[in-house]
């Protein structure tokens, strides 16, 4: 009973950040997927950090052990962030698209996030959870979390990284790298459109009595399909290009919040 009472305590800060990353990761955080599923995911992952990691851990449950769940459950919360905003690439990347192409008046509700996204952001993020489940990626996310412990253990010094600005700099700075990639991965298609739209503005000047808004909208869907088929293939290497670059980005966030220096 002893040995229950003192264990407790770091089995629940193992719980907290294990539990913490699932509300916000993609894959396991979908709407679809059952909270007892994801709460006994969590539950057995942290059962086997405990076995062996947490046993070689000592905690006194004190006053302070609030601030020790608060701070595990913001790294938990931080890690699944920064995995979220490299899947939410696609999405961006799908929502410039509609706008050049004229899907952006025909958004639907994305049953994973249950909220409004992009037509064709929301088809690539289909794609993307494809290609991520089918090469193990979700294994790898499992593997990075218990792994998670060895750069971040339980007696990290988390919120003095926090004071120092070092994370949230990195967060900040990785939001504005996902959108520059997000741009890249939709210039094709905006360059595409952007000079159908020139060659509209030329067949109206040169032929003023056409109806560019009877001809335009139909042959920019056309082009942008057209273009689409055209774009697929190499759409499992950019996914794999984004995924290394998640990786890379995730292992950088623990080595901030360790205190590590990681090349930039």
């Amino acid at each position: 009973m002893d040995a229950i009472v003192q264990s407790f305590p770091i089995f629940l800060l193992i719980f907290c950040r294990i539990t913490a990353f699932f509300v916000v990761v993609p894959v396991f955080s979908a709407k679809n997927v059952p909270n007892t599923f994801k709460i006994g995911l969590g539950f057995f992952l942290s059962f086997l950090i405990f076995l062996s990691y947490g046993m070689k851990q000592t905690i006194v449950p004190d006053a302070g052990y609030l601030l020790y769940v608060v701070r595990e459950v913001l790294i938990g919360l931080l890690m699944g962030y920064m995995v979220y905003l490299f899947f939410s690439v696609v999405q961006t990347a799908g929502a410039f698209m509609d706008l050049q192409i004229g899907f952006a008046m025909a958004n639907v509700v994305d049953p994973m996030t249950g909220t409004s996204s992009p037509l064709l952001g929301n088809f690539k993020y289909m794609l993307l959870i494809l290609v991520f489940l089918m090469m193990n990626g979700h294994h790898f996310l499992l593997t990075g979390l218990m792994n998670s412990y060895e750069w971040i253990p339980l007696t990290n010094e988390f919120f003095t990284q926090l004071e120092n600005g070092t994370v949230t700099d990195f967060i900040s700075r990785s939001f504005a790298n996902t959108f520059l990639l997000a741009i890249q991965l939709a210039a094709p298609m905006v360059v595409a459109m952007f000079l159908t739209d020139v060659g509209l503005a030329l067949l109206a000047k040169t032929a003023p009595q056409y109806n560019m808004f009877v001809i335009g909208i139909p042959l920019k869907l056309l082009v942008g399909l057209l273009l689409l088929v055209l774009l697929m293939p190499g759409m499992a290497s950019m996914f794999e290009r984004l995924f290394s670059i998640l990786f890379e980005n995730l292992e950088q966030l623990m080595g901030k919040m360790q205190g590590v220096r990681s090349n930039e």
